[in-house]
């Protein structure tokens, strides 16, 4: 395998990050992409962090990229049974381009590699195409719309949800390592 580090890397976030954390998650452009829209407090923010600590099924890393942290990254609903998850990120306002494309490739690699999963799982809000085509760049499938599962501004949005497989994870990752580095 070769070096990674150049690309940035997923690690622990350290209580003096949560307040930085909760102003990423409370910027307009990551907010706008969430189901929960509101701006969320510091209150809000620490009793969910408290809530979430240690639990097994949910895990937070903070990406950090050149030695600064510029994105979090999350596991949620991870089953170790079914050996599956559904997970998120987001990065600072501030983040270098590519910043998404490192930060997806790493939870990745740690969703597979590290948890031991079978299948990755996320959604996406039908307006993020962004995202979607991401995801999909990285050998997420979708695997259905969930239609109008999600009220937006008084309307109605369809939900993408996109899967990725170990199998089909472990014939591209090669490859997407080479496009990362290049």
């Amino acid at each position: 395998m070769k070096d990674l580090s150049d690309l940035g890397g997923l690690r622990g976030i350290k209580e003096d990050e949560l307040e930085l954390m909760l102003s990423w998650r409370n910027a307009p452009k990551v907010r706008e992409n969430m189901y929960t829209r509101h701006e969320i407090s510091l209150s809000e923010h620490l009793a969910w962090w408290e809530r979430l600590s240690g639990r097994e099924d949910q895990k937070y890393f903070m990406f950090d990229w050149l030695g600064n942290p510029v994105g979090v990254v999350g596991f949620s609903d991870v089953d170790f049974v079914n050996k599956n998850s559904s997970w998120a990120f987001y990065a600072s306002p501030s983040a270098p381009r590519g910043t998404g494309s490192r930060m997806e490739y790493f939870a990745i690699e740690y969703a597979f590699n590290s948890l031991g999963l079978n299948k990755l799982y996320c959604e996406v809000l039908e307006f993020n195409a962004a995202v979607i085509r991401l995801h999909q760049k990285f050998g997420f499938k979708v695997e259905g719309v969930l239609r109008e599962q999600h009220l937006y501004d008084g309307s109605f949005i369809d939900v993408y949800r996109l899967g990725l497989l170990f199998d089909d994870w472990k014939e591209q990752s090669v490859a997407m390592q080479e496009k990362m580095l290049t």
